[in-house]
This record gives C-alpha cells, structure tokens and sequence, in this order.
C-alpha cells in the first residue's frame, strides 16, 4: 500500500470513528440526564447504558488505533519528504558551485586575453558586472599577447531534470509496516452488542 493512500483510506476510516464516538458520548450524556429525572431512572435504563458504554468503547478503542496508525504514517512521510527536499536543496547547491567555478574560469580565461563564446561571457556580466570589468581591463593589459580561444564552460550540459515535487514522492513511497484492519463502524458496533440501532 502506498503512503497516500494509506492517508486516504485511513483518515476517512478515523473521522467516521470520531464521529460515532462523539454521538455515542452525547447519547450517552443524554441517557444520564435522563436518568436522573426520572424515578429509578438508573435501574430503568441501566441495561441501555451498559450497552452504550460497550459500544463507546469498542468505537474509541478503533478511533484510537486508526489515529495512531496515521501518526506513525505520517512521522514516516515527512521523514521520506524532508529527505527529499535536502537531496532538492542539495542539487542546486551542487549545480551553483560548478556554475560559480565556470564563471571564475570565464573571467580568468577574459582576462588572460583569451576569446570566450558570447554566451559565457554574458553569464559572468549577468552573475557580476564587477567581476567582468575586472576581467576586461586585466586582458587590455594582455592584449599584445596571442590570444587562445576556448570553447563554451556550458555547451556539454544537459538540460536540468525537473525535480519532482516532495509531496508525490512521499505519498508514492511504499507503506512497509503492518497497517490496522479497515472495518466499518457498524461492525464494531454490532461486535460490541450495540448493533446498529446505536450508531443512528
């Protein structure tokens, strides 16, 4: 099972479970009240508030287990999209350094005279005007000397792959611990005797 739809398939199975908890808490305050303003309210209702009770906490006990299933789900998805995101960052900062070596290279290459395509030089002028005015004025200095021309720093690079986006890659990784049975509420309510009449 992927993590997504273990997201999926589990979130919607615990709200239905928080759901009936919730109705069967109110109900079960309800029969308290209701208990109480009547004589002998408590030996009167006692076996609906027994099987109330049953049914509360069968749905709670599964409410509980669903719920901590997700957090453990998503402990390991944003462990798997945190890796992601730092292997991201870490690409790019990859990509800049070698960028920031070949445009050294470029100024160094201007500056000893030498000819460079059109394009890198507008990569150094675009990255630091500075840094290429240096490098200008240093090669009229050199400029008597044979002038080398060199091939571009970035003709040999391939377009750069699209990164993915974490969230896919996280919610794409495969679940590998054991996951809770998906059961329907009335289920759990008829195996603790409430039957369906309960959940209503």
């Amino acid at each position: 099972m992927k993590i997504g739809d273990a997201r999926k398939i589990y979130s919607a199975r615990f709200e239905e479970f928080w759901d009936q908890k919730m109705s069967l808490a109110k109900k079960k305050k309800e029969l308290e009240e209701k208990s109480k303003n009547v004589p002998n309210g408590k030996e009167k209702f006692s076996e609906e508030a027994v099987t109330l009770e049953l049914s509360y906490n069968a749905v709670s006990e599964k409410c509980e287990e669903y719920h901590n299933f997700m957090g453990r789900v998503m402990e390991i998805r944003s462990g798997l999209y945190n890796a992601e995101v730092a292997k991201q960052q870490g690409d790019i900062m990859a990509d800049h350094a070698k960028d920031m070596a070949k445009i050294t290279e470029v100024a160094r290459r201007i500056s000893k005279g030498g000819k460079v395509p059109a394009a890198d030089e507008k990569k150094l002028m675009e990255y630091s005007m500075v840094m290429y005015m240096s490098a200008k004025n240093v090669a009229m200095m050199n400029e008597r000397k044979e002038r080398k021309q060199y091939d571009s720093l970035w003709e040999d690079e391939k377009p750069a792959d699209q990164n993915p986006d974490p969230n896919e890659v996280a919610d794409s990784a495969e679940l590998t611990m054991d996951a809770p049975k998906v059961v329907e509420v009335a289920e759990v309510l008829a195996s603790a005797g409430g039957g369906n009449d309960v959940s209503e």
